[in-house]
């Protein structure tokens, strides 16, 4: 047993934004739980979103922060949805070893008219299209993309899909988010939680932990089945469903406590939490690169009240330059 690794017990509880990886040998499963706390409060802030996008933001962060702190080396996690629905566009990145950031584009007015309606589910806001999740280890390296098609399925259902077409490892996927309203000097405020659970079954045997295949999309009437018959593997499913959505972002019940209520008859080990960071990779050095590659014209029509002005989409934050800087480059 190694310093980082420990029986359920021996670390103290990670608490809020912290993803702590954990395995059930005796179900050949691994996997990574978290809570989002004050971390989430600092992202949706920024931008007042409507509470349903906020939501679903929420769930893209949760996504993100268990996938990309599965890296084993420095680069990027990036989930991106592009869609038709009312929230056309959800970005969250995970730059190693902890940064994360995240941004949702929305019309205002589809959402509206959403909410009046009552149809504020995700895939109601999403509507049809692709989310991307993308693998990159900065330059010289070739990217690694998995795409999976959205057309009336949450974020929830779309990680389980990407993992059956792009991985080939049986894997289960729960999230969960809510808005609490809790007493505070100068009256009640509001702040978000959220949490989700990821497990593979990960066993020596190849032949044990392959899926079946995808639908050929030809007439093929195969079994689609995500999930290989295996004791072990159905085991771990029963268990995880029984998870209630208020135990994932429950401060008082905590990831490992959570872990100890769905596996202390088999054993589970825990690792050391990875804390996880609100941190904008923007810098007006970059922009500034960005912008000395528009045209003479570009850099003319970005001009206003004699200086131009960039907002970082992600953390709002606004950078001012004197157009004369980008004379000389065109």
């Amino acid at each position: 047993m190694t310093e980082t690794e420990r029986k359920l017990g021996e670390f103290g509880f990670a608490g809020d934004d912290h993803v702590v990886p954990f395995a059930v040998e005796p179900l050949d499963v691994r996997g990574r739980t978290v809570q989002l706390g004050p971390l989430l409060d600092r992202i949706l802030e920024r931008h007042d979103y409507p509470e349903p996008v906020a939501r679903l933001l929420a769930e893209a962060c949760v996504v993100t922060v268990l996938l990309g702190t599965s890296l084993k080396f420095e680069g990027k996690f990036i989930l991106q949805t592009r869609t038709d629905g009312p929230v056309d566009m959800l970005v969250a990145d995970f730059t190693t070893p902890h940064s994360l950031r995240a941004y949702a584009r929305f019309d205002a007015d589809r959402v509206d008219a959403a909410i009046e309606a009552g149809m504020t589910a995700p895939e109601d806001l999403l509507g049809g299209g692709v989310l991307a999740l993308t693998i990159d280890q900065g330059e010289h390296t070739q990217r690694y993309q998995g795409i999976v098609e959205l057309n009336g399925i949450t974020l929830e259902e779309a990680a389980r899909t990407y993992f059956r077409q792009s991985e080939q490892i049986p894997t289960d996927v729960r999230l969960s988010v809510a808005k609490l309203v809790l007493p505070a000097e100068g009256g009640p405020r509001e702040h978000w939680r959220a949490g989700g659970l990821l497990a593979q079954f990960l066993p020596d045997s190849p032949e044990r932990r392959r899926v079946q295949d995808m639908h050929g999309g030809d007439g093929d009437e195969r079994d689609v089945s995500v999930h290989p018959d295996d004791n072990s593997w159905q085991e771990l499913l029963a268990l995880v469903a029984t998870i209630e959505p208020t135990e994932l972002i429950d401060p008082t019940v905590g990831t490992e406590r959570l872990l100890y209520r769905l596996f202390h008859e088999h054993g589970a080990r825990v690792y050391e939490g990875v804390r996880v960071v609100d941190d904008c990779s923007c810098s007006g050095q970059k922009i500034k690169g960005i912008l000395q590659g528009f045209t003479a014209e570009e850099i003319t029509d970005s001009v206003e009240d004699g200086v131009i002005r960039v907002a970082c989409e992600f953390c709002s934050k606004s950078y001012e330059f004197d157009p004369a800087e980008f004379a000389s480059a065109q």
